[in-house]
Parts: structure tokens; C-alpha cells; sequence
């Protein structure tokens, strides 16, 4: 059956004749002009039917509120005084330094055992002793006899290439030619600042006819220790680095505004970035002898709206920023942090305000009031949004610091820190990195010396100094040849592993059946008549440098299937005032998987036997 045919489709379409899905689904405009001016007006033809449709659903209900004009606030905030690196002593808190300095700051290492290192800060304090000789105009020609009693007094020793224990400066080329070429030349600087630093004179063992200079010379010793006591920052008594769990640990202390003591520790700062999320408020482990805290600051400003790039804007057909593509955000069903930062950036960012407040660096901030006054001239008193018990599961604050060891009743500090802290730090080549890994085939943890620390002051491959310091021991100490073959196969008790690989063994926890820690040993030496080998970074040798040597001992937690790098540099940075800082620090960062030595024992190995 054909349809029939519309002869008057406008009589049609005004009575809906013949309805029918594929005739009359789909309605279209036709555009009559080429311009757009009237249409982009976006007119309203019925503004009451608008009105009306606007009560209809519930937009005139309003909340009686208004935009705020003026915020006035009072702020109350405790500035820390005191500084205490672990378990240590407390000390003063330097302002003149930033806080990264004072927590990542370790003891430059000069000796490694019984062997002297770091010949290049050793030569440099030696050549600004003998510059200083030669520019005191007190010393006058007897400056250049002075310079040469210093180079005998504190020499540079030359190491002695049939000795086994000199092998880390005679086995790499480079280390002994440079101390070859400095032997009897220079001197040893670091010498005579550590015999000044130890309550000796410059002038001691000088023949001074008359120690008519004396006076002069001792004035100079105490400008070198000046100088390079400000040279590198280092730790006074001990650092913030915890061997045992491989990170820093330390406390600073301030007087908050009702005059008690506010304690804030970072149990867990890895090294690098330093920020208010690494602290927590400590009550349990007070500090003593902070500093009254400051006054309060009060102030009244204007708010403006928060914006960011790509904010949608309120005005019709203005043209928005293209910074921020939210069309480009595709969120799962579970995905709830995006999901509620697209319900944060399109529907509620736009009742958001800021207001400025300026905080001299270093302060913990604590609101003590804020009033609002809207446009309507209400007076609004606003309440933290993170008050409550700390405990709260249903509080909500953001930048705010957790409690150690809260309690059902602790409340929550709703304080905000601002730490003595700089946003850029520079830092220098690595001269120690360690990577702990995991051997499942072993059960053992390793301890690789990827990079370790020259005699001369650079880092070197661990790997290229463990073979060269192996080939010098072999030629020192020859293998005897080996006897005739008796079998086909032969027994061998353990293989060997290159000796930057450290291994240490998982040991129980002295008290405790169950818990498991990992104590540093020791390989054999592959020549048989040395002792074990020892590692050669300051990182491993915990204990073994110590006036009484002990073992060391690392946390079964802190070294996960992932492994863990560990990484010692110096860094340099400037302060608000532009004093230069620098320090020797210690970071800690995520390692790259397990890994296998290829150490096994009760080996059988083809042995060749000649031909009949």
C-alpha cells in the first residue's frame, strides 16, 4: 500500500496530519541573512515567560547573602628558636640561614679510616693560608720563610706504592699523579685548621726569632677557621641523618601567642624539598629555651575572587582563557579527585575569595579571628573549617599539620606553617650513591656503591675503582700458579662479587623473635691475604670510623622489593639576603627493582684437562 500524496502540505502541517517518525522528528532552521548581530544579541522574546520559569524552579530563593568588601583578621603566630637534629642536644636557630641547610647538613669527611681524603679542600685551605701570609703586612719579608716552615710543618705525605693500605690512592692513575705532583709542595691546610680547632695556635712550631710575629700569625689562624667555618655549613655536634631508617629526623620549637612551647618534627624528610607537609606537632618530646613569640598582627583588607587559568567566566559570550581544557579531563566512575575538581572548577569556584596576608618567613600562623563585612553591610564572624577533635573523620582542613600520638580528645591545630625554607636549590655532581636492592636468590640485601668518593675530592664509578684497586693487590700480591688438574669437575665453596657490592644480612631484632633488621657485613677479599672489604662510602662506613667501632644496623622497612637510592652532594643556595649557603647533604629517593650479585656456594666447575 503506497502513501498518499499531500497535496496542501501547509494545511497538513497545521492540522498534523499523518504524523509519521521520519517526517516529523526533525525541525530545522533556515538562516535568511548573513548577519549575525541580532542573533549573537541572544534577545529574550517573552521575558515573563523567562521570569516565570526562573520562580518556577527555585532561582529566587535566595540565601541573603552578599559578596564581601572588607575582611579584617587577626593573626597570631609562634616563630621557632630552637633547632634539634634527631636525638641530639638542642641549639639556637640561626635566622640567617635556610631551614634545609640546618636539617640536611653532615660532617665533610676528611679521613676514611686510617686514609686521608678530600685533598682538594685539604690543598685549598692550604693555599689561602699561604695567600694570607703573603698579604699581612705585619709579616713583611719573613712571609716567604713563614710559607715554607708551613709546607714542612703540615705536609702532604706521598703514598708508598708496596703498601697495601695505600691502594686507594696509588691503584687510580689520576689520584696518584696528583698527589705526586703536590708532595713536598703544598701543604696539608686542613692540618693546621683542625690543630687550631683543637685549641693549638697558628704560631705553634714556627721558628719565630723572638715570636715577634706570633701575635700576627695566631690572628691569621683564627681568620682561616672563621673562614671556612663559613665556607660549608656543618654540624656543630650531630646531624639530623638517621642511618637506621635512611632519612632525616629533626625538631624545631617555637612559643605560640598563650606562652607554651610548640614543638613541630619532620620524622620522615627524605632530603631535597622542604615543606610545611613534612611536619607534625610533637607534644610528647619537648625542646626548651624558645624565645617569646611575636606579636600579633591585625589588619583589614579587601578580598578579590580566586581565579586560574581557564576559570569559566561569568560574563555572556566573553572569551575564555584556553589554559585549562576541561573537555580534555575524562574521569572515571571512581575517579573522585578529578571528579571533584571538575565539580570545584565549573560549579563552586566562582564563591571562592582571597585575601592577602603577608607572613615573615618561618612563622606558624594561627588565625585568631576574621570578620567579614558584605555588601549589605553584615558583619560576618568566620570559624576555621578544621576545628574540631583531631581524631574527626568528618573534619575537613586542608594545609594544616596532624598530631603525634592523638588522643579521642585532642584538638585539631588548625595553624598554618610557612618553613624557613628556599624554592630553589643547586645541586652538585654526586660524589657518593648507594643503591640498597634486594636478592631473593642470595637473601640478602645489597648495598651497591654506584658512585664513590675519590682521595682527590671527585666521585669515580664505583665499579671502574673496585676492579683497579683489585688489579693493584693482584700485581702486589701474585696468585701462586695453579696445580695440574685431578678430575673433570671441581669443588668451589662460594663464587666471589665485586667489591663496591656490600652485603648485608637480615639478623633478629635483639629481644624480639620475630622482627627482622639488616646488619652491614663484610665479602672476603678476592686475594686471600687482606682483610674483609670494607665499603668505601661515608653513607655504609656508619660505625666503622666511629673512636670505638660498632655495627650498623638498617631498618628491614626502609628497603622495599623497589629498593632505595641514596645519593650524598653538596648544594648551594642563597638566602633572603643573599648570603651564599652550602652544604654537604644526604638525600634519599625510589630505587629501580631487585637485583641479583650472582653469588652462590657449593659450586662444581668444569676444570680443562689436557689431551692424552
Amino acid at each position: 500500500m503506497t502513501e498518499p500524496r499531500i497535496d496542501d502540505l501547509a494545511q497538513a502541517l497545521t492540522d498534523r496530519a499523518r504524523p509519521a517518525v521520519g517526517i516529523w522528528n526533525r525541525l530545522e532552521g533556515r538562516p535568511r541573512t548573513t548577519d549575525f548581530a541580532r542573533a549573537l544579541r541572544a534577545e529574550v522574546r517573552d521575558p515573563l515567560w523567562l521570569l516565570t520559569r526562573q520562580w518556577q524552579l527555585g532561582e529566587f530563593r535566595g540565601s541573603d547573602a552578599g559578596s564581601p568588601v572588607t575582611a579584617t583578621y587577626s593573626i597570631a603566630g609562634a616563630r621557632p628558636s630552637r633547632f634539634r637534629p634527631a636525638d641530639g642536644a638542642a641549639e639556637p636557630l640561626p635566622p640567617d640561614r635556610p631551614l634545609e641547610t640546618l636539617a640536611e647538613r653532615r660532617a665533610v669527611p676528611f679521613v676514611a679510616g686510617a686514609d686521608r681524603i678530600a685533598f682538594d679542600l685539604r690543598l685549598s685551605i692550604g693555599r689561602r693560608w699561604l695567600k694570607l701570609l703573603g698579604r699581612d703586612p705585619l709579616l713583611g719579608s719573613v712571609a716567604f720563610d713563614f710559607r715554607g716552615q708551613y709546607v714542612r710543618l703540615y705536609p702532604v705525605a706521598l703514598p708508598d706504592p708496596t703498601r697495601d693500605g695505600d691502594a686507594p690512592r696509588v691503584a687510580h692513575p689520576e689520584v696518584w699523579a696528583t698527589l705526586q705532583a703536590v708532595a713536598g709542595r703544598r701543604m696539608d691546610g686542613y692540618l693546621l685548621y683542625r690543630h687550631i680547632k683543637d685549641g693549638g695556635r697558628a704560631s705553634d712550631g714556627v721558628n719565630d726569632l723572638l715570636h715577634l710575629h706570633a701575635a700576627a700569625l695566631d690572628a691569621l689562624g683564627d681568620g682561616l677557621v672563621a673562614w671556612f667555618d663559613d665556607l660549608i655549613d656543618q654540624p656543630h655536634a650531630d646531624d639530623a641523618w638517621d642511618p637506621r631508617r635512611l632519612e632525616h629526623r629533626f625538631s624545631v620549637a617555637g612559643t605560640d601567642p598563650s606562652g607554651a612551647e610548640k614543638v613541630l618534627t619532620a620524622r620522615e624528610y627524605p632530603g631535597g624539598e622542604l615543606d610545611w607537609y613534612a611536619f607534625s606537632n610533637d607534644p610528647t618530646a619537648p625542646v626548651g629555651g624558645t624565645e617569646p613569640p611575636p606579636p600579633p598582627i591585625n589588619r583589614t583588607v579587601f578580598p578579590a575572587r580566586l581565579r586560574y587559568s581557564g576559570m569559566p567566566l561569568s560574563r555572556w559570550w566573553a572569551v575564555e582563557d584556553g589554559g585549562t581544557n576541561f573537555a580534555a579531563v575524562s574521569p572515571d566512575s571512581t575517579d573522585l579527585a578529578r571528579l571533584i575538581f571538575l565539580e570545584f572548577a565549573l560549579v563552586y569556584s566562582n564563591d571562592w575569595f582571597q585575601l592577602p596576608c603577608e607572613l615573615p618567613v618561618g612563622t606558624l600562623a594561627s588565625i585568631q579571628g576574621l570578620a567579614i563585612t558584605d555588601v549589605f553591610g553584615q558583619r560576618l564572624w568566620i570559624t576555621p573549617a578544621g576545628t574540631g577533635r583531631e581524631e574527626d573523620w568528618q573534619r575537613w582542613s586542608m594545609f594544616t599539620l596532624d598530631t603525634v600520638g592523638a588522643g579521642p580528645a585532642t584538638a585539631a591545630d588548625t595553624g598554618l606553617l610557612l618553613p624557613a625554607s628556599v624554592p630553589k636549590i643547586a645541586d652538585g655532581p654526586s660524589l657518593e650513591e648507594v643503591s640498597l636492592v634486594r636478592d631473593e636468590n642470595a637473601d640478602l640485601v645489597w648495598g651497591i656503591e654506584l658512585t664513590v668518593p675519590q682521595a682527590t675530592g671527585e666521585g669515580r664509578r664505583g665499579s671502574e675503582v673496585a676492579s683497579e684497586i683489585r688489579a693493584y693487590h693482584l700485581r702486589l700480591h701474585p696468585p701462586a700458579p695453579p696445580d695440574g688438574p685431578l678430575a673433570p669437575i671441581a669443588y668451589e665453596a662460594m663464587n666471589s662479587v665485586p667489591e663496591n657490592w656490600i652485603p648485608f644480612i637480615p639478623v633478629h631484632v635483639p629481644g624480639d623473635n620475630r622482627t627482622i633488621q639488616l646488619q652491614r657485613a663484610a665479602m672476603p677479599d678476592v686475594v686471600g691475604v687482606l682483610p674483609p672489604v670494607q665499603p668505601r662510602t661515608s653513607l655504609l662506613r656508619e660505625g666503622l670510623d666511629a673512636t670505638t667501632p660498632h655495627a650498623y644496623f638498617v631498618n628491614q622497612e626502609e628497603v622495599p622489593q623497589s629498593g632505595t637510592r641514596l645519593t650524598v652532594a653538596y648544594h648551594r643556595t642563597r638566602w633572603r639576603d643573599g648570603r651564599v649557603c652550602v652544604w654537604l647533604g644526604a638525600a634519599r629517593g625510589a630505587g629501580r627493582g631487585q637485583g641479583s650479585s650472582g653469588l652462590a656456594f657449593d659450586l662444581l666447575v668444569d676444570t680443562p684437562t689436557k689431551a692424552p
